[in-house]
């Protein structure tokens, strides 16, 4: 399964992502914006730039996906075409989890003006008054039961996590 976190800068993407692999999908791959934009030297937030850097993030989750792995992927990507793409490449092997907010965040010079937000089958989550823990409980709350029923694993301890305010 692929889980695409998407959202504008600062809505607790990243947050959300390490904490869903932390206690839902261990054994998954992340793949986050900032570490992409590292990783390939990609300083381009033009839309050249910006559909560039998510178009290789969707190589990297389709491959591993195709491996049979988990994916977590935590990136601003603006636009719903081409995530609408991957979507129908994935089918049901996807789920898009919309991270948004209404308050001020530290890197809102970073919001990509043209961001459009998911249409169709995405879980909606709103990090504004919720904690991360909370949020994470909603996407946990739209997603399959990943262990048995009463597993420990399901259980959700409190995290130390902030969302930049």
């Amino acid at each position: 399964m692929v889980y695409w976190l998407t959202g504008q800068p600062c809505a607790g993407k990243t947050i959300l992502g390490d904490l869903l692999q932390e206690r839902y999908a261990p054994n998954a791959f992340r793949i986050d914006g900032d570490d992409m934009r590292e990783l390939f030297s990609n300083k381009d937030y033009s839309i050249k730039g910006r559909v560039e850097n998510v178009g290789t993030a969707q190589r990297i989750a389709h491959y591993l996906h195709n491996q049979g792995n988990d994916v977590i992927v935590s990136l601003v990507a603006p636009y719903l075409d081409q995530r609408e793409d991957f979507k129908t490449l994935l089918g049901d092997n996807i789920k898009e989890i919309y991270v948004h907010t209404t308050e001020a965040r530290e890197r809102d010079h970073w919001k990509a003006i043209a961001y459009i937000a998911p249409q169709d089958n995405f879980i909606d989550i709103d990090t504004t008054d919720d904690t991360p823990e909370e949020s994470l409980q909603k996407i946990i709350n739209n997603l399959p039961k990943k262990y048995p029923e009463g597993s420990l694993l399901n259980e959700l301890p409190p995290s130390d996590y902030q969302l930049d305010n």
